[in-house]
């Protein structure tokens, strides 16, 4: 197959495979360039707001972890965080739009974690929160299966997480612990992260 077709080929792959969600009110997700996403990118999730709403997303440790597989937002708006990749589940590649069901990790994990890859958790914290890995990192605790989707709102856009178990979908906003962090959970407050996509690559400015 010759390179021109090649292309082809998977342009038309990635459009038939979110062709439900092209045809729908979604839209194709960009960064803070203005460029769209994509699975293979790199990318720092940051306030849609810059300078009191804090910087980016980043890993600590919680409770009576020792490792750092809690999600957190970074207080200081000079630090842009980890960033993460994008991936729809069974597809290699894909256009993302609005909606469409993605899974989330940080490019690099600690080495006590089993993977960078977003999870909710739920224990006896009032809220389910987002933390990485797998059942062996949250020992006690349950893990939630399901995807998480981007939606606009606002200035930029919000995180939501649907689960497997139902069809119910919530947001992801921010809660400030009595320990001085703040961490990424389950919210039904009307009050989401409002974030935007920051290109982890170099080519990406913050544009407010």
């Amino acid at each position: 197959m010759k390179p021109a077709s090649l292309t082809l080929f998977f342009f038309l792959f990635a459009l038939i495979t979110n062709l439900p969600l092209a045809f729908s009110q979604a839209e194709q997700v960009t960064d803070t360039n203005g460029n769209p996403i994509f699975p293979s990118g790199r990318f720092y999730i940051l306030p849609a707001i810059f300078g009191a709403a804090g910087g980016g997303v980043r890993l600590g440790q919680t409770g009576n972890s020792n490792c750092s597989v809690t999600v957190l937002q970074d207080y200081s708006e000079v630090i842009n965080g980890l960033p993460v990749k994008f991936s729809i589940p069974g597809v290699s590649t894909g256009i993302i739009f609005t909606g469409t069901p993605l899974d989330i990790a940080f490019e690099e994990k600690p080495e006590c974690a089993e993977s960078s890859k977003w999870v909710v958790v739920v224990d006896d914290f009032p809220r389910e929160w987002v933390g990485i890995g797998g059942v062996e990192d949250h020992l006690g605790k349950q893990i939630l299966n399901g995807t998480f989707n981007i939606q606009k709102y606002d200035l930029g856009y919000k995180l939501v997480f649907c689960p497997t178990i139902t069809d119910v979908c919530s947001d992801i906003g921010r809660y400030d612990d009595e320990n001085g962090r703040r961490l990424i959970l389950i919210t039904d407050d009307d009050d989401p992260f409002q974030i935007v996509f920051l290109d982890a690559d170099g080519t990406g400015s913050f544009i407010v």
